[in-house]
Parts: structure tokens; sequence; C-alpha cells
């Protein structure tokens, strides 16, 4: 309880690293299937999938490295769920993360549309970059006892355009007719 009084006195003083809320929480798997099928169970989805790709331009700890990835995306309600799986050796911060034996939530991502602004903020912060992504994306380490990652992502209009799609095929979703479509979302009339 003493944690939560101590937060209880902090309520107003604690500014929220980046403007906007946490618009997507993301998990990091050996088997994609599986988990999809696990969330598919909770009533999660339809999972957009983005299958066997390179992170082309990719920079990990200050070296190129463009690990091969599948990406699947859905919504419950308004928050998107990103589930990753690395399919090579290339060093990358989802193979770090597996590799020390940890599998499941990953790290919590800010879409912005001021994506200098909040890199800024970052290093005001202190975070450190991990890994850096041509959308433009950012992976940071924090620092806090959460021991996740931090993910800021330039926010355009076509990853809009897509976080919406996702977001309104949620919404519409009958809960077991085609649970698992192709990447990009088609856009909505």
């Amino acid at each position: 309880m003493v944690g939560i009084t101590h937060l209880r006195a902090r309520a107003g003083v604690v500014k929220p690293p980046f403007a906007g809320g946490v618009r997507q929480f993301a998990y990091v798997v050996n088997d994609l299937d599986a988990t999809l099928t696990a969330w598919v169970e909770l009533g999660v989805g339809p999972w957009f999938v983005l299958d066997s790709f390179r992170v082309a331009g990719a920079d990990y700890r200050g070296e190129r490295h463009e690990p091969l990835i599948t990406m699947a995306f859905a919504n419950t309600g308004d928050m998107q769920i990103e589930v990753i799986s690395q399919h090579d050796d290339t060093p990358s911060v989802w193979k770090e993360f597996l590799d020390s034996g940890r599998e499941g939530f990953h790290h919590v991502a800010y879409w912005s549309r001021d994506y200098p602004s909040e890199m800024a903020r970052a290093a005001e912060l202190g975070w450190q970059v991990v890994q850096l992504g041509p959308q433009p994306f950012a992976y940071l380490e924090c620092g806090k006892s959460l021991h996740a990652i931090v993910e800021v992502m330039a926010l355009s209009d076509r990853l809009e355009g897509y976080t919406d799609a996702i977001r309104r095929a949620a919404a519409d979703w009958d809960g077991t007719s085609d649970p698992v479509r192709s990447y990009p979302p088609a856009p909505s009339a």
C-alpha cells in the first residue's frame, strides 16, 4: 500500500512521457500461430498479419541489422495489440528479449505526429535507443521497474488509415469469421 500512497501523493506532478497516451500493447513470441489462436479464443480479432519480411534499414544498438519477422495486429476497443515473431538469428530488440528467456509482453507504443519532439523528450528523460527503423520508429529502454520497452512511432496519414481500419474491423467482427487476414487492411468506405 505504501507504493500506492506514494503515487497518490505525486498525482498531477508526474508528466506523461508523450502526448496522446499509450496506443498499443505488444508481445514478442516464438509461436505466432498459437498466440493468435489464444487471442481469438479471448474474442480479440480479427488479426491482420504482415508475414515474413525483413525490417529494412533497421539499426539495433548502433549497428545495421535487418531481422526477418512476422507482425500481427488486432484491436480490443481502442487499444491495438501487436504480436511479433522473429524467424532468424539477426540481432534485434526482439531476439534480445527472447534470448533472455522471456516471451510475452514486450512494449507499449506511442504514435506521434511530432516524432522529432517525442525523441527529444525521450533524450531528456535519459531513455536509451535500442533499435531504430525507417518508418520512423524507435524502441527505447526507459529504465523503469516495468522492465519493458517503449516504442515511439511516427504516425503518418497512411499508418493512421491502417490503424483506423484495424480498429473498425475489430468493432464490426462477429468473433468467428475470417479471424486471420492479410495486412494491410482494406480501407473502410
